[in-house]
């Protein structure tokens, strides 16, 4: 008998095939509804068992060109059919000797690329990263470029997305899941092309003239040119507008 829980974190939604898809680290699988699913109804899809090799999977991404689910966990990076269902083995599962997060992921199907926010060790320390890798590679694998260092602000990532038109990485810098109001939060965007200790092309600061206190989640509206943020202090959902962000070239 499948058991599911009642717990869900992360959620995605595939406007192609009218779909939400949510993860549950608890019941260690992946659910999908109907698009227009209400009240208490089953869902029509999920990926469950000891094939899947999920342990607590907590935040995913959807690739409705490619038809992939990617789901972080337990240091790589799983990638199943969309349509998945049952216990089944990944299509791929990504490794890597830098660390991988288990935090925020991204991807875009148009320049093929895979970001995920990490922890690496340089030096001896510990810091915040963006790891950028092929999204096709499997394995043991190195990322194509890697954004980290004073310059960048990253301390503590949560969620990505990613505008693939552009091919710009939008960021939600946490700091600090602890503190209520920690300092130096904000909302950065970089290029998929961008490599090293580089500052974000454009940062939404979390400050009084922008209210924004603690981003969280972060997801784009396109045909408004806006980026939209939850922010978990204030309980609420922010939309700032970032027309530049849309028009301008990589």
């Amino acid at each position: 008998m499948t058991k599911l829980g009642r717990t869900m974190h992360d959620i995605r939604y595939d406007a192609v095939h009218d779909e939400i898809f949510v993860s549950n680290p608890f019941a260690q699988a992946i659910l999908a509804f109907k698009g227009d699913a209400n009240g208490e109804q089953a869902p029509i899809r999920v990926i469950q068992g000891p094939h899947t090799q999920l342990q607590t999977p907590d935040v995913l991404e959807i690739d409705t060109t490619h038809n992939e689910i990617f789901v972080p966990d337990t240091g790589a990076i799983h990638v199943y059919r969309r349509d998945a269902n049952g216990d089944t083995s990944p299509l791929r599962v990504l490794r890597s000797a830098s660390g991988l997060g288990e935090g925020g992921i991204a991807v875009d199907p148009i320049h093929n690329i895979l970001v995920n926010a990490a922890t690496i060790t340089v030096n001896g320390k510990r810091q915040a990263a963006l790891l950028l890798f092929n999204r096709t590679d499997d394995g043991d694998a190195k990322p194509l470029r890697t954004i980290s260092g004073p310059k960048t602000g990253l301390i503590g990532t949560r969620q990505l997305c990613i505008y693939p038109e552009g091919g710009w990485i939008v960021v939600s810098q946490i700091t600090s899941g602890e503190e209520p109001e920690p300092p130096g939060t904000f909302v950065g965007i970089w290029s998929v092309n961008d490599d090293g200790d580089v500052a974000p092309r454009w940062k939404i600061e979390g400050k009084p003239s922008n209210v924004m206190k603690k981003p969280r989640g972060v997801a784009i509206d396109p045909k408004h040119k806006e980026v939209i943020v939850s922010d978990m202090r204030l309980n609420a959902v922010l939309t700032f507008s970032l027309p530049e962000m849309f028009t301008a070239g990589k």
